[in-house]
């Protein structure tokens, strides 16, 4: 649990909740956009995008961002649909990096924009990135994308490397039936690459066609990587981490995987989600929490935020409800919510 470096007599806890969590992790989706169409992520009639007025400014998400740097919040991660649709994101890491008390500064890209923005987030200050990537077939990757470009993300995965991002890393969604086979070649990424290969349980969002039948187990996903690696070790991890990573023997990278359904980590979570609409979401499987957005554009002081955001933060649950009653309950379509 992260303990919260701003609790003192002075300066309320806006961000803990009322099992003592504290979130010093702040995701902002950028846009509802996406120039891809994931079968786990995007409805395959699309989704209803809301106006361009709807959705923060960046001197908004500015606004917001120095807001909860002010409160305690040291990582920001920019998240989409894909954020790097939107004109101008370099410029919005640049003053996000500039912000004193962020100590990362990350983004979660589909890479099909990355590679020629790269040296200039660099110098912007971005610190980290993630890739999403769910199979190395280009056959594929037209089916789980419905587009094509396997080889533009493979590019912009060995770019970040050559820029000095070790540790990139890259998500994959495991399908069963559709990129399982591809689960020990994922794996080999990571022997001679500083790579993070991390696998994701698929989950269940509005449009997505649920089916638990296809989803994968950590269990069974890190067997598959055991019976073949063995002598796989742990790699230790702060209790707030989502994935639990191993190390194959003499590989420069880590394999991971991230258990949301079938061994939730909810007790250390340090995270809270801004939507690009400005709404306020505690939980990636919780409802829309008040709108940060209507709020300052009322003109809200940051006073005015502490009273709207320390009730929402502190109403969290305990966890999430689990697979079965998740599926059930309404929620955001994945692209709308960032992830």
């Amino acid at each position: 649990m992260t303990e919260n470096p701003l609790d003192t007599n002075s300066t309320p806890p806006v961000l803990t909740d009322s099992f003592g969590r504290f979130h010093d992790y702040l995701r902002i989706s950028l846009t509802e956009r996406c120039n891809l169409r994931c079968v786990y992520c995007m409805p395959p009639e699309g989704v209803e995008l809301k106006p361009r007025s709807a959705m923060l400014t960046f001197e908004e998400i500015e606004r917001l961002a120095r807001f909860f740097v002010s409160r305690g919040v040291r990582k920001i991660r920019l998240t989409g649909g894909e954020p790097l649709v939107r004109k101008d994101a370099v410029s919005l890491v640049e003053s996000l990096g500039a912000i004193p008390g962020v100590e990362t500064l990350a983004i979660t890209t589909n890479g099909l924009l990355l590679k020629d923005r790269l040296p200039r987030l660099r110098e912007a200050g971005l610190t980290h990135i993630n890739i999403s990537l769910d199979t190395l077939r280009e056959d594929r990757f037209r089916t789980i994308t419905r587009r094509g470009g396997l080889r533009v993300v493979l590019d912009a995965i060995d770019a970040s490397l050559n820029l000095g991002y070790e540790g990139t890393k890259v998500n994959c969604v495991t399908l069963r039936g559709q990129n399982d086979d591809e689960i020990l070649d994922f794996a080999r990424m990571s022997i001679d690459r500083p790579l993070s290969i991390r696998f994701i349980e698929y989950m269940p969002f509005a449009g997505n066609g649920w089916d638990e039948s296809v989803m994968i187990p950590y269990q069974e996903m890190l067997d598959t990587v055991m019976a073949e690696w063995p002598g796989m070790v742990p790699v230790p991890a702060p209790p707030t981490a989502v994935s639990t990573d191993y190390r194959i023997p003499g590989a420069a990278g880590t394999v991971g995987f991230i258990s949301s359904m079938t061994d939730k980590f909810c007790s250390g979570c340090n995270r809270i989600r801004l939507n690009a609409d400005g709404s306020l979401r505690t939980c990636l499987f919780g409802k829309d929490g008040v709108s940060l957005r209507d709020a300052i554009r009322d003109g809200a002081t940051d006073e005015d935020l502490d009273a709207l955001i320390g009730p929402a933060v502190r109403s969290k649950k305990a966890a999430h409800d689990g697979m079965t009653a998740i599926a059930l309950q309404p929620n955001r379509p994945m692209i709308l919510i960032g992830g």
